[in-house]
This record gives C-alpha cells, structure tokens and sequence, in this order.
C-alpha cells in the first residue's frame, strides 16, 4: 500500500491527473480503514546500478613454486569417527623413498612450516619444533599436523586430551588419532618408504608418548622433548601441590578459542603487581573470564592429586605397557615449563627396555632449547654449541637408523649427558650414572646439613640443636626473579626473559631477611653430583599450612677473571616447591599443627653438575615464590584459587638445623668401598 501512497506525491501527466487522484482517494480510505499503529519503517532504497568494475583478486591465488626446492600440500585428514585434522605435508624436491618425520601440534600447523616465506626449506622450518638442519640434510618429509579442535582441524578440543576412559568417554584420543594419521600418511604418499618417525616439544612431546600407546606398525622412532608428563607432580600446572599462576596466560589462549585469538593484556609493567592485586589465582582468573573455559574449571576444582591427575599421568600410563618403539627421551636440565617430564618417563619405562630401545638426552638448555643455539645461557657459556652437537651427533644418526633404516648409522649411547660445571658430555649406559663404564664410579647419597651459623656441610652427622628463624608475609612474598619481572612468554625482543629464569643470579634473595641462606666453605675438591637431590626438611611454622621451597645453588669465585660478571655469581642447579598441607600425601590435604617440627622429603630436579674448587655450595630455603607459584595464605583454607584476603597472615618460619639436603654424590668405586667400610 505504501507504493500506491507515493503515488500522491509523483509528478504525472495532465491526462492521468484524474486517474492518479482516484487511485490517491483509494489508497487515503483504505489506509483509513486500517487499525492505527505505529508507521512501518520505509522500504530500503533500491541498491544503486553501475557497470561492473572486474575484482583485481584471483579466485585463488596459485604461486609459482618452480625454483622451490620442496613442495607443500595441505589436506584434511580423517580420524575413524569421521573428524578431519588439518596436515601440512612438506616434501623436499625430488624425494623418494623418504622417511616421515611427524609432529602433531596445538599451536597451528601451518605456521610451523612457514616460519619465513622463502623459496629455501631450510629457511621455512627454521623456528619452533624444527630440528631444521636436520631434517632438510637428511631429506625427510615433513608432516605437522593440527590436533583435533585447534586451527584448522575439526572436532572439540581438550587439553592434553586423555586415553579413552573414565575421563574420556569417546573413542578416540590422541593414540588413536596418531594411529589414523600415520595410516592415512604412509598409503597416500608415494614418496615415502613408510617409515613414520614423531617428534615434538613440550605439548607436542607430550603427543609422541600417547604414541607409543597402542601404536602403529609403521611408527618406529619417536623422540619425545620436554614433553607435558603430569600436571600437579612437575610440569606446567602444579608442583608438589603448588599451583603455577605465572601459566595463566597460557590457560587462556590456548584454550578459549580454536585459533589463540583471545589475548591475556597486561596490566602492570611488573607482573608482581598484577598478581598481588587480583590477591587469589582464583579472584585473577574470575577477572580475565578465565570461569568460562572448561579447563580452567578443572584446575580450580583439582587442586590435589586426585584420580584426575593421576590417571593422566603419561608415566604411570607408559609403566604399565612395554615400549615397543625406539624412543629418545630428552631433558632441559634449566627447563622452566615441563623439568620433570622426560625423566619421569625414563625411570618408568627404562627398567621394562628389555630391548635396549629407550634412550635419554640431556642438555643445558632451557625449555626446547635442544633447537636453537646451544652456546650460552644468560651469562653461562659452555664453549661450544650444545645443541648443535646434540642435533648431529645423538639426534641425527637415531633418527637415520630407524627412518632410513640405515644400520650404518652410529648406535647412540643409553644416556647422553652434558655435565655442567665441567662443561663436558658424558656417554653412559644408564641413569643415574656417573661414568661411562658404571662399575668405576657408583653414586652415594651424602647429606648436606643446614647447619648453625647459616653453614652448609657436606657430610658427617649433622647439628641436632637449634633452627634458622625468618618471617614470612604474604603481603611481601618473595619474588621468584628480580623485578621488575617481565610479562610470561619467548619474546626477548619484548624483554621477555622468562625461559632462562631458572638461570638467573640468585644473590637478590639470599640477601633477604625472609629467606634462610645456609653456605659451605669454599671447595678443595670438585663435588660431583648426577642424579634427584632430595630435600629433607625438619621445619615449623606459626600458622596452619605453608609452602617450603628449596634451591641447591653453586657460588662463584668472588672473582672471575675469565668472565668478570660471573664474580660471586649464584647459579641455581636444583630447586623446587613443596605445598605443606600435602606432607601427609599429595591427595589429602590436612592443616599443619602450629608451632611443631615437621618432616618433609621430596624430590628436586635433576641434575649433573660438578661444584668445582673455588666454588661453595649453598642452599636457600623460603616460603613464598611470587609470583611463579600462587601465595599460600598460611591459614589452612580448603581451596586455595579462592583464598580471601582476610586468609593472608604472617607466620614465623623455623628451619631446624637437623634439616639436610640430600646429595646424589659420584665416588670412584674404590673411594667407595673405603667408605662403606669404614662406616
């Protein structure tokens, strides 16, 4: 009707006027007749006409590729409940019967294999997860895939997505993904022999482990690196019980979209303040919008060592079942995210390797750096790349036995060790292990007493009188580095220093009054060390829960000629966090008895390292570590992410001088035998 009102307003011919005003009358009374309302909005104007002007973009664009010297294909690749995972597969020119070098990723496939846009493919997989040098002088296929939910695969992503089971009631899982692909890959790609070989850092050396369940006949080499082994034990979300606040950017991005396009903002130049100001990881977490992801839930709602964790600990999973596939477990020994993993997996499997198929890497590198250059680490130098050295003289020639299956590839030692301090790399036949040939040397476990007088003493039976005393203040907990401390993350032209904090001088808290600092004298002899110290703790405090961290450090000459910033240099060698309401056992939680003397024993990180002459040997213990892990309030609440700021008090901190660290320490067999004798 409204066409027929515009009418009224039109300019028409003379002779049509009469028509026009009857049609006008028309149009006013039936409007008339219509029940009142509101005037209906008027129509869109109709969309203006012009002769077309030809787009100037392709369809699809097709780059020419001739002078490449691989070619790329992606495809869709399907899982058996019909979920298709986006796979780059990137072959070097002319290839033939290659092998396949695999690695399955949540962090975006494709720009994996397009870490530069060069003709060159050396230069593409320069960067993340690449042994690059590697895989491009042995001509390997590469294959990196996006794990079902992430990027440009299909289905519902899960992190670290558990075995079909009581916490995965679906049919697939990463072993049965990995299977399908390794399937899928060896029948559609002429240029392979149909070895199929994974490898991967981090979480993607988490996805070779769930490999090696139930894995494919074509799968024989995986190389798990820095993987993701148990959440709440030692890697990223918790240790001993400890939550890992300083990850929750990581929680976010990784988890709240399919693509990492949510960003964690800063707040604060100095992430100390962020944290200290949100009060509880739970209060921090409520502010991001962290409650809307499924993940995060399940952390704040586990925060003990519940069948949760327990039943997707990759360890206990791998004890459980032979490995069946030659496997190169590699350790950072100053890995800041996942430092108990690899060897967690060693020590499960390797006593089951009736075979001689389980092998393990270690390094002075921080997380992933077995990929980059080797060299140095924060102000340590080593005298040569030890990446590089890795790569081609461990890396290389395994891969080349099982992948090319090539038996004139030189057989890699069962452990291949770098010893810092010394500076050297040892070949050995297990670990621990302190010698290549393991009858000459053994490994004793010798105390470390936290002795009067803020000494440290290496054997002999200790003090059993008296304690070192600090306050400790949750309102000014200790910083975990200097500050002001840089946001989380691998950018260090952003100043973002985080993966070589474990490396940082350790002088700004041994000078504070809310840690105890115990020093040995100055060493005549070198101190060798390989294997887990373990802290024995005989300690009180006034309130009802505490946390009790401890750090094993070596202290440089006051002067160091050579390199004259490392003077007086305190490195940290061993150091971890134990939460006390878990004393008892990681999955009951209990409050501590005010005021009394309690035992704690638990394992740190390991280590292979020589305290040289010069040297002293030091220990820190505090009870705060800020903001890495969350504050413990000190009064025993049931769910620490939702501690209230009334819950935060002081408490005094007593370390008892029967307290001792104990030493993984090599003696030379006949040193050795004297001793036990003469004990």
């Amino acid at each position: 009707m409204k066409s027929l009102a515009r009418i009224k307003s039109s300019i028409v011919p003379a002779a049509l006027a009469p028509i026009a005003l009857a049609l006008a009358g028309l149009a006013h009374a039936q409007d008339a007749a219509q029940p009142q309302s509101a005037p209906a909005p008027a129509a869109a104007a109709p969309a203006p006409q012009y002769p077309a002007l030809p787009s100037e973009t392709p369809a699809e664009f097709v780059g020419p590729t001739a002078d490449f010297n691989y070619v790329k294909r992606t495809v869709m690749i399907p899982m058996r409940d019909g979920t298709r995972l986006n796979t780059v597969i990137v072959i070097p020119k002319g290839a033939k019967h290659a092998g396949i070098l695999l690695t399955r990723t949540p962090y975006d496939a494709s720009a994996q294999v397009s870490q530069a846009s060069s003709s060159d493919l050396e230069t593409i997989l320069t960067g993340y997860d690449n042994a690059a040098d590697v895989i491009t002088e042995e001509r390997y296929i590469r294959v990196v895939q996006d794990v079902r939910g992430k990027y440009g695969s299909e289905g519902d992503y899960v992190m670290n997505r558990p075995l079909h089971g009581p916490l995965n009631p679906t049919p697939v899982d990463h072993s049965t993904d990995t299977y399908d692909t390794i399937d899928w890959l060896v029948k559609n790609i002429p240029e392979s022999n149909g070895r199929v070989g994974i490898i991967g850092i981090s979480y993607d050396g988490f996805l070779p482990l769930m490999a090696l369940v139930n894995p494919h006949p074509a799968l024989k080499v995986a190389v798990p690196m820095n993987p993701m082994v148990d959440g709440w034990k030692g890697d990223d979300w918790f240790h001993n019980g400890a939550f890992r606040q300083i990850n929750m950017s990581y929680v976010m991005e990784q988890v709240v979209t399919r693509g990492n396009t949510a960003k964690w903002y800063t707040s604060n130049y100095d992430d100390y303040d962020m944290y200290m100001r949100a009060g509880s990881a739970g209060e921090l977490g409520r502010q991001r919008g962290l409650e809307q992801s499924g993940f995060w839930r399940k952390l704040t709602a586990h925060p003990s060592y519940d069948s949760f964790w327990q039943q997707q600990a990759m360890d206990k999973i791998l004890a459980r079942q032979p490995v069946t596939v030659p496997t190169l477990l590699v350790h950072s020994l100053w890995d800041a995210e996942d430092i108990y993993g690899a060897i967690a997996v060693y020590k499960a499997i390797k006593p089951h390797d009736q075979k001689g198929l389980v092998h393990l890497a270690m390094g002075p590198w921080v997380h992933g750096g077995a990929i980059e250059n080797g060299s140095t680490l924060g102000t340590l130098r080593f005298g040569s790349d030890t990446s590089l050295y890795w790569r081609q003289e461990v890396l290389k020639p395994f891969l080349a036995r099982y992948l090319k299956d090539d038996t004139s590839a030189p057989q890699i030692a069962t452990v291949t060790a770098f010893e810092t301090g010394t500076n050297k790399w040892r070949q050995l036949s297990s670990w621990p292990s302190g010698c290549a040939d393991a009858r000459a040397c053994t490994i004793q476990p010798v105390a470390l007493h936290l002795a009067a007088g803020a000494k440290a003493v290496l054997g002999g039976s200790g003090d059993d009188k008296g304690f070192e005393e600090y306050v400790s203040d949750p309102s000014k907990p200790v910083p975990f580095r200097q500050r002001p401390i840089p946001p989380y993350g691998y950018d260090e032209a952003k100043g973002q220093t985080w993966p070589r904090w474990l490396a940082d001088d350790q002088r700004e808290a041994s000078g504070r009054t809310d840690v105890a600092t115990f020093t040995s004298d100055v060493l005549t002899v070198p101190v060798k060390i390989s294997g887990e110290p373990v802290a024995n703790l005989v300690a009180s405090t006034s309130g009802t829960d505490s946390d009790w961290v401890v750090k094993l450090i070596d202290v440089y000459p006051d002067q160091v000629g050579s390199q004259p910033a490392m003077g007086g240099y305190q490195l940290m060698v061993s150091a971890d966090i134990f939460r006390g309401r878990y004393r008892e056992g990681p999955d009951t939680p209990k409050p501590l008895a005010a005021n009394k003397a309690l035992s704690y024993r638990f394992g740190m990180p390991t280590a292979n390292h020589v305290f040289l002459p010069g040297h002293r040997i030091m220990v820190q213990v505090q009870s705060s570590w800020f903001p890495l892990y969350d504050r413990n309030p000190q009064t025993y609440v049931e769910n620490i992410f939702f501690a209230k700021p009334a819950d935060y008090k002081k408490a005094t901190q007593r370390v008892y001088h029967t307290s001792f660290v104990e030493l993984p320490v090599v003696q030379a067999a006949s040193a050795s035998a004297s001793a036990s004798a003469a004990r």
